[in-house]
């Protein structure tokens, strides 16, 4: 019998009734449950969006721990005729006078008689070697390209040449016009003839009509080339192009007119704008953070309305704990720097609601008296106390400290050195003008020198430019030093340093060992430095040393100059604010950080309550069952008794009717 036939019998023990005692027994529970189910997804609603918040925290705190943004300079020019475009890396603040009083300018020269046409009439034959610059091509001219057209064109195909030729119709008739493809005097265009039509290579006809060398200026300078002149605080300074990188380091001059007379400024400045905007920009992540868990940490002692989400939740509570300790704290390493923590750069807090406020005045006068501390303040940064020690970088694992730093073994370069003393002149000829070596395990070309009569000085000079300019070992970065020593012998030096630098001389001339000294073999080895950091071991490489691993100075790596041991001062770790804000909250996210934990509980707790409501589906659908049986069951026997009471009263009714007759 199912339950929907429950109470056929008595009327009174129906289903409906079961219902009612089953929801009875399950309200309770199902309150509760769903009671807190509610609150449980409305903390993790809210676990998100503290997430989200703290995530959106992250990326302004990575900007501001990193050092280069405190490097950020910008340029400004005072007068039109110049501006500037500055690489922060290596530019320094500074205010310039700049006068401009020529442009660079091409060379372009032309044939200076008229030609009827450009496709026909021939020059002659032979061929051009035109020169630009260190850059020499012949172009040979034949009975195919000797007219205007064709020997511009052969001109053009040589595209290394740096000349562009062109064909000019002037109204009146034709001229070849060359042009150098680079400004300035080092870029002008020469050519010597060959012409192989009349023999002659200097007059005015035939091919060598187009030459212009000393003696047989052919060609008509219809624009001479100039170099750019222009004087820097007050110094004289010419060059070739109007695109100067090598005058201001870190700068890079674009010269477009001329302001003879009048000298105006070129500022090279820190920006601050952009470092004032990263900084508003975490203060605001920040505030983001902190109203969303004020908002939702409400507590209404009336009870009139609901307590926030977060009231009394240990997470944010602990979170916000870190969050402050590290903003409230003296950043180690800057105890007595002129900035040693956030307060003294109008970053303070508003003890009511916990909100950052940020007194834009103060920053940027303290930004412009300790650049250098206040990018420490927020970023990290490496500090030596030797001139000849330089901090390169630090990992995760090194801890901010200071550091002491001693050197047992100077990093070393190769070299190779000769064993003749040169006299005051020495001459280079086919006997001893070739040779070759091998750096750093790269082996040269043939190495020429030129046929010359040296000083010492000027065969230094020579040996050096001529072994840096081959084409093998400049390829792999390989270059050398060559000086004299003390008893004027030469010395070829690798400028690696460490156990990589080696000098080899694979080859020389049949006079060399004797007029140079040099002769085939192999030099002295670089050696690695070799020192403590903290006081243990670290590893060298070249000039460069890297702390233990495990040691608290774990990360560090320094480059050490020089050749001195012993004692070489110390170096300080400094991690600011905004990298530890970035460590910080790189925990808080992690797959075991607070929030993930704080999550994963939250889940636990949800599938918890799951398990709870299946446990009472079971026990209502028990219980059901059950009543269904008791109730069937008393049905049964209330409908026996009504049978039973149908039975007597018709015996008693039937009985009452005998008795009546």
């Amino acid at each position: 019998m199912g339950i929907s036939s429950v109470g056929l019998g008595s009327g009174v023990l129906t289903s409906d009734l079961i219902d009612k005692l089953a929801g009875a027994e399950r309200a309770p529970t199902e309150a509760r449950l769903d009671s807190q189910e509610s609150g449980v997804n409305a903390e993790l609603s809210m676990f998100g969006l503290i997430q989200s918040a703290v995530t959106d925290l992250r990326l302004p705190s990575r900007t501001l721990s990193n050092p280069d943004l405190f490097e950020s300079k910008s340029i400004t020019s005072g007068n039109s005729a110049f501006s500037g475009v500055v690489d922060s890396s290596s530019a320094s603040t500074g205010s310039y006078q700049l006068e401009v009083t020529a442009l660079a300018v091409s060379q372009t020269l032309t044939t200076k008689n008229l030609l009827n046409d450009s496709d026909t009439t021939a020059l002659g034959t032979g061929s051009l070697s035109i020169t630009v610059g260190s850059t020499t091509v012949n172009v040979s001219i034949d009975g195919t390209n000797n007219t205007l057209d064709g020997i511009a064109a052969a001109i053009n195909d040589e595209s290394s040449l740096g000349v562009t030729a062109s064909v000019l119709n002037t109204g009146s008739g034709y001229k070849l016009v060359l042009n150098s493809d680079e400004t300035g005097i080092a870029n002008e265009i020469e050519i010597a003839v060959t012409d192989t039509g009349d023999a002659n290579d200097t007059d005015e006809n035939g091919l060598s009509r187009l030459s212009y060398t000393a003696g047989a200026l052919n060609l008509d300078p219809s624009q001479a080339a100039v170099d750019a002149a222009f004087e820097l605080n007050g110094v004289p300074i010419t060059r070739s192009s109007n695109t100067i990188d090598d005058v201001i380091s870190g700068v890079t001059l674009s010269l477009t007119g001329t302001n003879e007379g009048a000298p105006s400024s070129l500022v090279v400045a820190s920006d601050t704008t952009e470092i004032v905007d990263k900084v508003k920009e975490f203060i605001e992540k920040f505030n983001a953070l902190q109203t969303l868990i004020n908002d939702n940490s409400n507590f209404d002692p009336t009870g009139a309305s609901e307590n926030g989400a977060l009231l009394g939740d240990a997470t944010t509570r602990t979170m916000m704990a870190q969050v402050r300790r590290v903003l409230g704290a003296q950043v180690e390493g800057l105890e007595n720097a002129n900035v040693r923590g956030v307060a003294e750069v109008g970053i303070s807090t508003d003890y009511k609601t916990g909100l950052l406020q940020f007194n834009e005045s103060i920053f940027t006068s303290k930004l412009a008296s300790d650049p250098k501390d206040v990018a420490a303040l927020f970023g990290e940064q490496g500090r030596v106390s030797d001139s000849q020690v330089k901090f390169e970088t630090a990992s995760v694992n090194t801890k901010p400290g200071t550091y002491a730093i001693n050197i047992t073994t100077a990093a070393t370069r190769a070299e190779i050195s000769g064993t003749v003393s040169l006299a005051a002149a020495t001459t280079i000829d086919a006997n001893n003008d070739n040779f070759t070596l091998s750096v750093d395990g790269v082996t040269s070309g043939e190495i020429t020198l030129d046929v010359a009569s040296y000083t010492q000085e000027e065969l230094v000079v020579e040996l050096q430019t001529k072994i840096n300019q081959d084409a093998t070992l400049a390829a792999a970065g390989k270059t050398v030093t060559v000086s004299l020593d003390g008893s004027n012998q030469i010395v070829i030096n690798s400028n690696n340093y460490g156990s990589s630098s080696k000098v080899e001389l694979t080859a020389v001339d049949t006079n060399t060992a004797a007029q140079l000294g040099l002769s085939i073999g192999v030099g002295t080895d670089g050696v690695n430095v070799e020192g403590t950091i903290n006081g243990v071991a670290a590893t060298g490489s070249g000039q460069v040393l890297t702390a233990a691993i495990g040691d608290d100075s774990e990360g560090i790596r320094i480059t050490v100059d020089g050749s001195a041991t012993g004692d070489r001062g110390t170096v300080t770790y400094i991690e600011g604010v905004a990298e530890k804000f970035v460590d910080l909250i790189t925990r808080f996210v992690t797959t075991d950080g607070a929030l993930a934990s704080k999550t994963e509980r939250l889940n636990s707790e949800l599938l918890l309550i799951a398990e709870e409501r299946a446990d009472l589906n079971t026990r209502i659908e028990s219980l059901t069952a059950r009543l269904a049986r008791q109730f069937t069951a008393a049905d049964i026997i209330i409908s026996q008794l009504n049978s039973t009471a149908d039975f007597v009263k018709q015996q008693l009714d039937a009985l009452a009717g005998t008795g009546s007759d």
